[in-house]
């Protein structure tokens, strides 16, 4: 019988603070990642040390915040009061060290555990701290959190502030890059909530002057609303929002002490109840919350005394109270929601009559549904006891599994390439679900094609979003198809398919598109895979003459074995991004709608002649650029 190892006092071990991190970087930033997901580890620690800016900023200390990043280099400056020049090397080299243990010095901080610039250090190749107070600066340089050296305290005629400079380490974050508008959404996030805030990203100032109503306005960008944005702001709450005339479901973005907590909390769920408890009250009706909530667009602000989040990443409030031994979170949102918007509705009887009418209809379709959805439910338990569309994992994004993060759905077309990503992938955490041929054109069509139509129905139920997205079973849904004009077209069909019905799965940074190289050039040494032309030249100069060459026409091409390179910890992904609600109706109709003259020039104007100039290859047929 095989010993598993002798358990005595040779196994155990004692970590220095930054071993720890480094060997558990999931419990202080969640996931790695490359860059290409919004909740990828690089943001993270970007907004570890923006936060103690922020902090600074809040206690009434320096108005600018200023942001350069120039390929993997990172800088940030704040003008606060600078950390205490004697005691610079254990804030950001010593666990559990800071300020704001003390709430005295730091109320209503976001950044309590002493924790954030810690993990930032001994995740970094690079780190430098930099701090100026009173015409006095300290300097300390660190690598992977060891200190490499200290100035010590020396004259300057720097303001008083931080400033921190640190590079990712490449071998944490593999292949990683910086996608510039996750940054400048975590930016405009923090100059909602902070009036008067101005930060300077590469130069472009990011400021706003309303609040969440200037927040609301700018994800909205003109889409159709059912009345003007309702703006609530008492003590430490602030709240706007209002209901889309088109699209269905719950939207919200929701902030605790500046923080984007966005898988909410105890005050996003105090809010969803206090808006039906108010909207009940004020109608006299026991009407459904899903339909009073149904296509409510709304932003969420608290600030609350020593905040408990339920992990270190601080996406989700656990606190119940606003204050230890205060008042709670639902009483102090349900008191303020109840008398400032029965007071509006109350003034505004054109705005009630509206929502009324809303609610009314919101029923009546949930009804009209009801029937369809029991019909769809029974047909994908059918079909699917006897289909092999879904290849499941074991872990799911809505468990408590410590790889959720990971969780991934490959959508492909074809049973030969949906056989070779089922067996090449991670059993554990990639599920593979294979299409029958192209998807529906869904675009202007109601909710009831989803459940009508089997493949959507059977996509959904794969996804378990019918109800609420918040069950969604995977973080990852990645459109695999071939890059070719016919994978492209399948490819525009899924979008149109989650932008007009599921938006939410968009907005959320869960959509995206699976890299697959397009060449291989190997010899007898060495082999690479190539994505674009340019990689291909550069590959072959690499090799040297006469190496052997294959271009990869569809994804069935690519073995199991070698598909594995291409799904692992190095998979390439191209994250779509919808940066505001208003562009779905605009970019759905030109692109998915009737064949309009401007769509046809469109064509015309961008024709693409793909000439291959591998040997003995003919010119490829005239086909369009990818949009």
């Amino acid at each position: 019988m095989e010993t598993q190892g002798n358990y005595n006092e040779d196994s155990v071990r004692s970590l220095s603070w930054n071993e720890h991190i480094r060997q558990r970087p999931g419990m202080y930033i969640g996931k790695l990642g490359d860059g290409s997901s919004h909740d990828d580890g690089i943001y993270v620690l970007i907004k570890e040390i923006i936060d103690n800016a922020i902090d600074e900023f809040v206690m009434g200390y320096g108005k600018i915040i200023e942001v350069v990043i120039k390929e993997h280099v990172v800088s940030i400056r704040d003008y606060g009061r600078g950390i205490p020049l004697g005691k610079l090397i254990e804030c950001v080299g010593q666990m559990n060290t800071g300020a704001k243990y003390d709430s005295k010095v730091f109320k209503k901080a976001v950044g309590l555990n002493g924790v954030g610039s810690k993990a930032v250090n001994a995740l970094s190749s690079h780190f430098i701290a930099q701090a100026f107070r009173e015409n006095r600066s300290n300097i300390a340089e660190f690598t992977k959190g060891d200190l490499v050296s200290e100035t010590g305290e020396h004259a300057s005629e720097m303001r008083n502030g931080t400033l921190i400079t640190f590079s990712p380490d490449e071998s944490l974050f593999i292949n990683y890059h910086f996608i510039s508008e996750y940054v400048e959404q975590m930016l405009w996030n923090y100059c909602y909530l902070n009036n008067g805030l101005t930060i300077y990203f590469n130069g472009q100032r990011f400021q706003a002057k309303n609040g969440l109503l200037d927040m609301l306005q700018r994800v909205n960008n003109g889409n159709p609303v059912l009345y003007p944005l309702i703006h609530i702001k008492e003590d430490d709450f602030e709240c706007a929002f209002t209901h889309s005339s088109r699209q269905s479901g719950e939207e919200y973005y929701s902030f605790v002490n500046g923080q984007h907590t966005t898988q909410g909390g105890t005050h996003l769920s105090a809010f969803r109840e206090a808006f039906v408890k108010t909207v009940r009250e004020f109608f006299n009706k026991d009407f459904e919350p899903g339909d009073i909530r149904s296509s409510l667009i709304a932003a969420i602000s608290i600030r609350v005394v020593e905040p408990v989040f339920e992990s270190q990443t601080k996406t989700k409030l656990g606190s119940s109270h606003m204050e230890p031994g205060g008042i709670t979170v639902n009483k102090f949102v349900t008191d303020v929601l109840k008398k400032k918007l029965d007071n509006f509705l109350h003034m505004n009887s054109d705005v009630a009559e509206g929502l009324y009418r809303k609610i009314l209809q919101n029923e009546k379709e949930r009804k009209e549904l009801a029937n369809i959805k029991k019909l769809a439910k029974e047909s994908v338990k059918k079909v699917s006891l006897h289909n092999k569309k879904l290849r499941d994992c074991r872990v799911h994004y809505n468990s408590n599994d410590e790889r959720r993060l990971e969780t991934t759905l490959f959508i492909t077309e074809g049973d030969s390439a949906s056989g070779s990503i089922t067996k090449s992938r991670d059993v554990n955490t990639q599920a593979v679900f294979s299409l029958k041929g192209k998807p529906l054109n869904c675009y202007g069509m109601n909710k009831k094609v989803v459940y009508e139509n089997e493949e959507f129905n059977l996509l959904q139920a794969a996804l378990n979003i019918e109800d609420n997205i918040e069950n969604l079973r995977y973080n990852y849904i990645v459109v695999a198809t071939d890059a070719d004009v016919d994978g492209m077209h399948i490819r525009l069909l899924l979008l149109t398919f989650f932008l007009q019905f599921f938006p939410d799965l968009v907005k959320g940074g869960h959509v995206y598109i699976l890299q697959t190289p397009l060449f291989r050039v190997r010899n007898k040494k060495k082999t690479y895979y190539c994505y674009s032309e340019e990689e291909r030249v550069d590959a072959i100069a690499e090799l040297g003459p006469n190496p052997e060459i294959t271009r990869f026409k569809g994804l069935g091409e690519i073995s199991p074995d070698e598909f594995k390179h291409f799904i692992g910890p190095s998979m390439r992904l191209d994250p779509v991004i919808l940066k505001h609600i208003g562009e779905i109706d605009n970019v759905l109709s030109y692109y998915m709608g009737k064949n309009t003259p401007e769509r046809q020039r469109f064509i015309i104007d961008n024709l693409r002649l793909e000439e291959d100039v591998l040997p003995g290859v003919k010119p490829k047929e005239v086909a369009l650029a990818e949009v």
